[in-house]
Formats: structure tokens, sequence, C-alpha cells
């Protein structure tokens, strides 16, 4: 079994290079004709794309504007689900029931062709981009925590809270939300994955990140005009998207099994 800090390594650094890239000294939009679809070597380990720049620093900055998605999209997504689903599950009634056709029609349509769809109506950018997966995402999560509450809504200490006059948003937010915590990470951790790889796409299809602004769909994009010739174009960034999904769904799967086996240990003792 591969042990968890291999995908805590690759994790660790693709947060670092975003975190760190505005500091460090990159040039990802220098031309250097002379190298144009310039092979790995010296000077640039990584060799350059069909305009002579260097493949390095724009899959840095590519990094940079993957993670800022992936934690704007998760971040609101997790937010808006959470408190939707939580407070229609405990509140019930036509209220849930109008929740619960919204999700329904969400769900019927799939996720990357909805994100696809606003993100052409929105137009391209990152901030449309971050909207358009965040109003797909949010789904996932509502449904999540609806099921969570509706099995919990009943517990004794949720019962002595409405005896003591307690509001519903404070019920929810107190005394259901923090026991419904650990399936929601779990469930984050995967929604990174889907969110980096939907934000790949829709640079891929010219609807993301808008250039000479790298991302890594973009780059895969351009390289594709070039796979004989220099095959490093598409493999660079694509090792990279391939290297930070597996990472984060390895994480998750760890995640999952080990809050299995310690609520195994609670429901046994």
């Amino acid at each position: 079994m591969i042990r968890l800090w291999l995908p805590m390594a690759v994790l660790l650094s693709w947060a670092g290079l975003a975190v760190l890239g505005p500091w460090l000294p990159l040039v990802p939009d220098h031309v250097e004709l002379s190298r144009v679809l310039a092979g790995p070597g010296h000077g640039a380990w990584m060799g350059f794309d069909d305009l002579g720049r260097p493949l390095w620093d724009r899959m840095v900055v590519g990094a940079r504007y993957s993670f800022l998605v992936a934690i704007l999209v998760v971040s609101l997504s997790v937010t808006v689900g959470t408190f939707v689903g939580a407070l229609s599950g405990y509140v019930g009634g036509w209220t849930d029931h109008v929740v619960v056709r919204v999700i329904d029609i969400f769900l019927a349509f799939p996720g990357i062709l909805l994100a696809i769809a606003l993100a052409g109506l929105m137009g391209a950018g990152l901030e449309n981009v971050v909207i358009a997966l965040s109003i797909v995402g949010w789904v996932g999560f509502a449904r999540l925590a609806r099921a969570q509450v509706l099995s919990l809504k009943t517990r004794d200490h949720v019962q002595a809270a409405i005896g003591l006059g307690a509001s519903r948003l404070r019920i929810v937010g107190r005394h259901l939300i923090p026991l419904i915590l650990a399936p929601l990470i779990i469930e984050a951790t995967f929604a990174v994955a889907g969110v980096v790889i939907a934000e790949a796409g829709l640079s891929f299809l010219g609807l993301g990140i808008q250039p000479p602004t790298p991302s890594w769909g973009s780059m895969i994009r351009d390289g594709t005009r070039y796979m004989l010739v220099s095959s490093h174009m598409v493999l660079v960034p694509g090792v990279a998207l391939m290297l930070v999904v597996l990472a984060v769904n390895m994480l998750g799967d760890r995640l999952r099994d080990r809050m299995d086996v310690r609520a195994g240990r609670r429901n046994g003792s």
C-alpha cells in the first residue's frame, strides 16, 4: 500500500507552488524564438512551447490558478450546499420538497455539461469559471447534508434543544452540522479533484482562463497540435494534472477508511 505521505507530498508541492508562485522569478510570457518547441534541456528542464515560452514557468502559474479555483469553488459549494441541505432536512414540509426538486433538476444534467453551458452564457474568465462550477457543485453537498440531518434530527440532544426553545438555525448550526462534518470533509476532498479536472476542461475548450494567462487545460490544448514533434507540451501539464487528481483521490480514500474505522469502533463500543 502506498503510504499517505506520497499524496500529501504531491498536494503540498501543488499548494506550495500556488502560494509561492508570485514571489518566484518566473517569466511565463517571455518568448525566445530560438527555442520554439525545444525539448527539456539546459535552461528549461521542462522545455519550451510553440512560442518559445518556458513550460516550467507556465506550469507553476497554471498551478496557482488551478489551486485558487479549487479552493474557491469547494469552499462556496460546501458552505451553500451544507446550509441549504441541512436546513431543508431539518425543516421538512414544502421547503424540503422544493429543495429536493431543485436538486433533482440539477442532477438531471451532467455536471460538466451544465458548467460548460453556464460558462458559455456568462463568458470566459476566472470569476465566471468559479461561479459556474459553484452553481454545479453545491448540489452534492446539499444532498449529503440533507440525508445526514434526516437521520440525526430525532436524536435526544436535538429534542432537548427544541424543548429548551432553541431556534431552528441554532439547532442546525450548533447541534446538527458539527455531527455531519466528517462525511462532508470526505466529499470535499473528492470535489477538489472534480473541480481541478472541470477547470482544466473548461480552459481546454476556451471557456476558462484566457490567454496569455496559462492554465493546465489551455496548455494541453495548445500542445495537441504538436503531439508528434513536441510531446512534452502535453506531457508536462498532463502529468501534473494527473498527479494532483490522483493524490487528492488517494487522500480522500484514506480519510474515508480512517473515519469508517473510527465509526465502527464507536458503534462497537
